[in-house]
C-alpha cells in the first residue's frame, strides 16, 4: 500500500497499519526513511513560522533555518531512535512481547502519519500566528 493511502487509513485505524507494517518483515531501511521522512515534513512544515518570526523580529532568515535544518534532519533522529529504544527497554519491564524494529516502526510511523497535520500547524502558525485558530490546530 502507498505511503499517503498509509497516511489515510492510520487515521481509521492506527494498530491495523502499524502492525501490517511490522508483519512486512524487519527492515531497517525502511524504518529510517519513515523517520527521516517525517523529520523533514517537520522541518518544512516549521518554515512558514520561521519565516514570520524572521520578519517580525528582525532576525535573519538563513540562521533560523540552518538551526531548524540541523534540529530536524540530524539531531531529531537520533533521539527518536533514543526515544524508540527508551520505550522497548520500559515495554520490557512491564511484559511487553515486542520487538525493537516494532517499536521504532510505531514511533517512526506516528510521526510520518502525523505529517499531514503538522504541515497545517507550520501554515497556520506562518499564516495568521498566534492566536485562537493556531491554539485549535495545536490542540489537532
Amino acid at each position: 500500500m502507498a505511503v499517503s493511502s498509509n497516511i489515510v487509513a492510520t487515521y481509521r485505524g492506527p494498530g491495523a497499519v502499524v502492525s501490517r507494517l511490522i508483519r512486512q518483515g524487519a527492515r531497517e531501511d525502511r524504518a529510517l526513511a519513515y523517520v527521516m521522512a517525517g523529520c523533514f515534513i517537520v522541518f518544512v512544515a516549521q518554515l512558514p513560522r520561521l519565516a514570520r518570526q524572521a520578519h517580525l523580529d528582525g532576525v535573519e532568515l538563513n540562521m533560523l533555518l540552518g538551526g531548524a535544518l540541523l534540529g530536524w534532519l540530524c539531531i531529531a533522529p537520533l533521539m527518536l531512535y533514543t526515544l524508540a529504544l527508551l520505550a522497548r527497554l520500559i515495554a520490557r519491564i512491564l511484559g511487553g512481547q515486542g520487538s525493537g524494529f516494532g517499536a521504532r516502526i510505531a514511533l517512526f510511523w506516528a510521526l510520518l502519519a502525523a505529517s499531514p497535520v503538522l504541515l497545517l500547524h507550520g501554515l497556520v502558525a506562518g499564516f495568521i500566528g498566534p492566536g485562537p485558530a493556531h491554539s485549535l490546530v495545536g490542540a489537532l
